[in-house]
């Protein structure tokens, strides 16, 4: 059973689509990137496996997505949205994961520190434009000032799992997979066994963050 609800923001209307768990011990606040909502299927993925598991879902759509536009703001006002979305899914005193698929990812980073994220889930983090290596995004990961799972796809035209510079963050491959974790045909790979991947290790992972 899913519930949505409208926040207002300084940015305009986002919108919190809830998944929620019977007995939950924190909730992942999860959002969307600049290409796309949380159709997304690892967000809808997630939005399935996780709330057997103890965690509430909150799925996050940013202000520019609920009011039709087709084209991401600036990052500033990605942040100012987040930021002021984020008590309504801290209300229920729960530990609260901040996380987000590609531009979302980024604003969870950059955002963690100062509104007590539990951790961050970094779904196909954009480490830098394709082709573009030297536009490296990653001291927005690197500062994000709690605990981070890094999920990336093989095939990441944003950054492969090898490109990820080290530092205090878990990473997970999606073997074969693209930014959006689709895998060829011709993988050995199915579709449906990525999937499993991404809501095999984000699970086990938010269970060692449970309190």
């Amino acid at each position: 059973m899913t519930d949505s609800e409208i926040i207002e923001t300084g940015a305009g209307d986002a919108r919190i689509t809830w998944h929620p768990a019977k007995k939950a011990r924190l909730v992942l606040a999860v959002s969307h990137g600049a290409g796309g909502g949380i159709e997304a299927r690892d967000l809808q993925a997630l939005a399935g496996a996780l709330p057997p598991l103890g965690v509430s879902v909150a799925l996050v759509e940013q202000p520019w997505r609920v009011a039709g536009k087709k084209l991401a703001p600036a990052p500033k006002t990605l942040d100012t949205g987040w930021r002021e979305l984020w008590p309504a899914v801290a209300e229920k005193g729960l530990p609260v994961v901040a996380g987000g698929r590609s531009a979302g990812a980024r604003v969870a980073c950059r955002t963690a520190a100062e509104l007590g994220a539990a951790g961050v889930l970094a779904l196909s983090f954009p480490l830098h434009p394709p082709g573009r290596p030297e536009k490296s995004r990653a001291p927005e990961l690197l500062g994000a000032g709690a605990p981070t799972l890094v999920v990336q796809g093989g095939n990441d035209p944003f950054g492969k799992p090898a490109e990820f510079p080290e530092g205090a963050y878990q990473l997970v491959e999606v073997p074969f997979a693209d930014h959006g974790f689709a895998v060829p045909k011709r993988a050995s790979l199915t579709q449906e066994d990525a999937l499993d991947v991404i809501t095999g290790s984000v699970g086990a992972w938010l269970g060692g963050l449970s309190p």
